[in-house]
């Protein structure tokens, strides 16, 4: 049977402002950060990474345009493979993947698997993520046209994440060299070394302005951030992450801090510097820190922190000689008030790590006393910014008011690049979302259409079935009116793949745990497999 395909924007016509239309800007500098960072936080280059801001851009960059009009052949060709025939130019059919760390990297692998066993794969003009999905995608695209040697590519991916990673001491190093040699460190540099590279099991060198030059066939990729200033302003909008739980966060990082420093005690390192007579107390210096990662970390357990206050001031004395300390703030912290408790918290950390940098102030100390002060300030991928002080009147004046910007996970605003793809400029016909989230399945589509009709970005009418909230099917469309596109969205885990153990698989595979075994990941790409293999005549449909 023949499938007659009508483009989006032959359903209707609406009329676009700069004001209605939501944006999606991009870097147009090379910015040389190492894939590994990007795979977590990822901050961008043009071709590869476009970030939100509500501001208007009035055509796609170059590279992307001539990119597409290569991959929309490749697309066509698919298309008729499957008996489907457009009735005046090619669909533009975008596929997502939400954030969730590990579960999201392996669910998205096995998706990306079974598309391409249906012959599916080359129908996707674009392929877009957000946290744990860019992981996967990173190492996608260390091989150019990863999608003509798919199962080589996935068996590499695979083999190396249940191997044995990358060791203490690479991984040391790496965050050495990341403190002296980037402009600004940032807890995105931290967070590569210390929670990425744990699970995706590399430290990956090469950088994605330098794969913007390649002349893939591939889907073209978005790899999606989120400005810092812009999810502060949408404080109330965090929906769908793991991630968007401040404070577990704040205490999940904490204890890698602590447990990355730990081995620091005994290594060569320290060894020399304790012989050295010369040398400052390196021992209690290194006490007085873990202490204050001690004390952040029983502040947002609510715990009375005051034993280590204790410690710390006269560790501090006895570096100093009795002299005056730096520590301003005396007296416990009120934990019965967050906010109260966040600031205290702060200043304090900024103190001692000051009191503590005059004392103090090499190798190994002077980088962890420089995450502790990123992590008071929550200080992420932070980059010079470009567009400051720039009189180009097409440039909004939001970006031009800056030196620096922060960007992070996009997942902290939503867990899901709906928005990324929804640029009017793209003209998406049809998005395939795959949702590896926590918790709510339908929270990632939902908001999205929330954010879509405070913007007047053309979105499907969502309206889940209520029974379905914790026990989802496999497969739901949302058919776009319009120029809305069609949104079909699979749930990882649902009553089809899970059958009677679907609580069981969520409990199984949560975003903050250790990195999954091969057993694990096998199982993990077969559930996400299934989705597409039970649902084939559907998605041709």
């Amino acid at each position: 049977m023949s499938v007659y395909y009508i483009p989006r924007k032959e359903r209707g016509k609406i009329e676009w402002s700069e004001s209605e239309s939501l944006s999606v800007g991009s870097f147009s500098r090379e910015l040389k950060s190492n894939v590994s960072q990007m795979a977590c936080y990822t901050l961008g280059y043009a071709y590869w990474c476009q970030i939100v801001h509500n501001t208007c851009y009035s055509s796609l960059n170059k590279n992307e345009e001539e990119f597409v009009k290569r991959r929309k052949d490749i697309v066509l060709k698919c298309l008729e493979t499957l008996d489907i025939k457009c009735s005046q130019q090619v669909p533009n059919i975008a596929l997502l993947g939400s954030g969730g760390g590990e579960r999201a990297m392996v669910g998205l692998l096995g998706s990306l698997d079974q598309l391409g066993k249906a012959g599916l794969l080359d129908c996707f003009l674009y392929l877009c993520g957000v946290s744990g999905s860019t992981w996967c995608m990173a190492s996608l695209y260390q091989e150019p046209d990863w999608t003509s040697n798919l199962e080589a590519v996935k068996q590499e991916i695979v083999q190396r994440l249940s191997g044995d990673g990358v060791s203490w001491s690479e991984a040391f190093s790496k965050l050495k060299k990341y403190y002296y040699e980037k402009d600004i460190f940032s807890l995105t540099d931290v967070w590569a070394v210390m929670v990425v590279t744990s699970y995706v099991k590399e430290i990956d060198e090469h950088t994605l302005s330098e794969r913007s030059d390649q002349k893939s066939k591939d889907p073209y990729p978005i790899y999606t951030v989120i400005d810092k200033r812009c999810k502060q302003y949408h404080e109330a909008a965090l929906c769908g992450s793991a991630l968007a739980d401040g404070d577990e966060i704040l205490k999940f990082l904490w204890e890698k801090i602590k447990g990355f420093f730990s081995p620091v005690k005994s290594t060569n390192v320290f060894a020399e510097m304790q012989k050295d007579p010369g040398s400052p107390h390196v021992d209690i210096g290194y006490q007085v820190l873990m202490d204050l990662v001690d004390k952040n970390l029983s502040v947002l357990n609510g715990i009375d922190p005051s034993p280590y206050d204790n410690a710390m001031r006269a560790n501090l004395a006895e570096l100093s000689g009795g002299k005056s300390q730096l520590i301003f703030i005396i007296g416990a912290p009120n934990l019965s008030d967050k906010n109260a408790a966040k600031w205290y918290m702060k200043q304090y950390t900024e103190d001692v790590c000051n009191n503590l940098n005059a004392l103090i102030s090499f190798w190994p100390y002077d980088c962890f006393m420089s995450i502790c002060k990123c992590m008071a300030g929550s200080i992420w991928g932070r980059k010079y910014n470009f567009l400051y002080n720039t009189t180009d009147g097409s440039v909004p004046s939001v970006l031009q008011t800056s030196e620096m910007r922060d960007y992070e996970d996009a997942g902290l605003l939503l867990n899901s690049p709906f928005i990324s793809v929804l640029r009017k400029e793209r003209e998406i016909d049809l998005i395939i979302s795959l949702d590896f989230s926590d918790g709510d399945p339908f929270l990632t589509v939902t908001e999205a259409a929330k954010k879509c009709e405070e913007r007047n970005i053309p979105f499907p009418r969502i309206i889940p079935p209520s029974e379905d909230s914790k026990n989802p099917k496999d497969f739901y469309v949302f058919d776009g009116k319009g120029n809305a596109p069609t949104v079909i969205h699979i749930p990882l885990f649902n009553t089809v793949n899970c059958g009677d153990k679907l609580e069981e698989m969520r409990m199984k595979y949560k975003t903050f745990q250790g990195s999954y075994s091969e057993e694990m990941i096998n199982e993990l790409m077969e559930l996400a497999g299934k989705n597409i293999t039970n649902n084939k005549e559907k998605l041709v449909e």
